[in-house]
C-alpha cells in the first residue's frame, strides 16, 4: 500500500485554485503529485492539462513515470495511454501532456483553447519566465462543472522570480510555509518528509553537503528561494524583448557526454551599451553533423565564433557549411571576457531557459577571488567568446570566414 503524505492532502480536500507546491532533492513532490493526479481521474469529468515550458516527447520523458505509477497501484488496465494522453477508461477523465514551447513554436494559444480543463498542472514552473503566458492558460481553465485547480511545482530559483512576487512576497507568505491564503494552497516538503523512501547512501550526501555547502544545501536540499546569489558574477542582465540590432554574431561552447552543445545569438547596440541575447539550442550528444544542421537553422549565413579548444570540429563544421571562426583564447581571456560583459546591460530573451539559469548562478569560486566556478558556463562561455571577438574587431562579423 503507497501512503500519501498528509502535507498533500489539501490537493484534494481544499477548496483553492491555486496550489503552489515547492521542495528541495528528494522530498518525493514529483511522485506524489502524479500518484494524485492519477487518482484524481477515477472521478469522472476531469480533463487535467499536464504541461512544462519546454516539452518535446511527453511519451519519452513523463509518461512512463504516470505508467510506473498505475503499475504500482496495479491499476495499469484501468487506462488507455497513447502519446499525449491517458484516459482513465472507467471514468472518461483524462490527463493530457502538452508543452508550453515545443519544436513548432509557442503552444500558449493552443493550449487555451482546450475545452473542458478542470485542472492545470504547470510542472518545473520555475522554467516559465513570462507571467503573461501564464496568465493567458489560467484564465482558460473554467469548467463551470468541476472545481479547477492550478497547480505549480517547482524547485524554487531566485526571489527575482515571478512567481516569487506574485505568490510569497506579495501575499506575506513566508517560503517553506504548508498554508493556505487568498485562495492559494501552499505546500513545502523536504526529503525528511521522505526520509523512509531515501537510501542511507543519499542521506549521508545530504549530510556531507549539510556541513560543506550551507548555502546549497539550504537552497537545493530545503528547497529555499535564493537571494541573488553570493559572489554571483553577473546583475547586470534582466529578461526583456530581444532586438536584432547591428550585426547577429553567434557564440558556440561545445560539449561531450553530458555536457550540451550551444549556440547563442548576440546583438550589441555599442551606443547605448546594450547587449542583447537569445538562446538558440542546448543540447547534449549531438553529432557533427546535428551540430551543422542546427548552426545553419539557426545561424543561418551568419558569423559563429567557436570554441578554439576544439579546432578539428571546427574545421568539419566549416566544411559542412558553417560560417565559423574560432575564438581567441589564451592566459585571462575569461575573466577579460566577464569584465567587457559587465561593461554592458544584458538583455536576455524569455525564453532563454538555460541562459537565465546560468546568469542566476554563474559565480566567483570565492569571495574577492578572480576566477570563477567552473560550471554554470556552458552558454555564458559562448557569449564570451562572440562578444570579445566583436569587441576586439573593428569589423565586427561583417565578414564571412571562407
Amino acid at each position: 500500500m503507497i501512503e500519501i503524505h498528509k502535507k498533500y492532502s489539501p490537493i484534494t480536500e481544499s477548496d483553492s485554485r491555486y496550489f503552489i507546491v515547492t521542495g528541495g532533492r528528494g522530498s518525493g513532490k514529483s511522485f506524489t503529485l502524479t500518484l494524485l493526479l492519477v487518482l484524481l481521474t477515477y472521478e469522472a469529468g476531469h480533463v487535467i492539462l499536464f504541461t512544462r515550458y519546454t516539452l518535446t516527447s511527453a511519451y519519452v520523458s513523463i509518461i512512463p513515470e504516470f505508467i510506473e505509477k498505475l503499475e504500482l497501484l496495479n491499476i495499469f488496465g484501468h487506462f488507455h495511454i497513447t502519446k499525449d494522453e491517458i484516459v482513465n477508461k472507467r471514468t472518461g477523465s483524462k490527463i493530457i501532456f502538452k508543452g508550453i514551447k515545443t519544436s513548432s513554436g509557442d503552444q500558449t494559444a493552443n493550449l487555451k483553447s482546450l475545452q473542458g480543463v478542470t485542472t492545470f498542472v504547470l510542472d518545473e514552473a520555475e522554467e516559465l519566465t513570462n507571467e503573461d503566458t501564464f496568465d493567458k492558460i489560467d484564465l482558460s481553465v473554467r469548467n463551470m462543472l468541476k472545481q479547477n485547480r492550478v497547480i505549480l511545482i517547482l524547485n524554487p530559483t531566485t526571489k527575482e522570480h515571478w512567481i516569487y512576487n506574485r505568490f510569497f512576497e506579495s501575499k506575506g507568505i513566508q517560503e517553506g510555509s504548508n498554508t493556505t491564503k487568498d485562495n492559494v494552497t501552499y505546500i513545502h516538503t523536504t526529503y525528511e518528509d521522505n526520509i523512509e523512501n531515501l537510501s542511507e547512501s543519499f542521506l549521508q550526501q545530504i549530510e556531507t553537503i549539510k556541513e560543506r555547502r550551507p548555502n546549497k544545501y539550504q537552497h537545493q536540499i530545503l528547497g529555499g528561494w535564493l537571494n541573488k546569489a553570493e559572489g554571483v558574477i553577473f546583475s547586470n542582465w534582466k529578461i526583456g524583448e530581444f532586438k536584432e540590432v547591428g550585426v547577429s554574431v553567434y557564440g558556440q561552447d561545445y560539449g561531450f557526454s553530458s555536457d550540451p552543445t550551444t549556440l547563442v545569438q548576440t546583438n550589441i547596440d555599442v551606443s547605448n551599451k546594450v547587449i542583447y541575447l537569445k538562446e538558440c539550442f542546448y543540447l547534449p550528444s549531438l553529432t557533427t553533423s546535428e551540430i551543422a544542421q542546427l548552426n545553419l537553422k539557426h545561424a543561418k549565413s551568419n558569423l559563429i565564433i567557436g570554441d578554439s579548444a576544439e579546432p578539428r570540429l571546427i574545421n568539419e563544421l566549416k566544411g559542412k557549411g558553417c560560417n565559423l571562426t574560432a575564438a581567441i583564447k589564451g592566459q585571462g581571456s575569461i575573466t577579460y571576457g566577464i569584465s567587457l560583459l559587465q561593461d554592458y546591460d544584458l538583455i536576455v530573451s524569455e525564453d532563454s531557459i538555460n541562459l537565465i539559469k546560468e546568469l542566476n548562478n554563474y559565480s566567483w569560486l570565492e569571495k574577492k577571488s578572480n576566477t570563477p566556478v567552473d560550471k554554470f558556463n556552458h552558454i555564458i562561455d559562448a557569449i564570451r567568446y562572440a562578444i570579445t571577438y566583436q569587441l576586439q574587431n573593428p569589423n565586427r562579423g561583417r565578414y564571412a570566414i571562407r
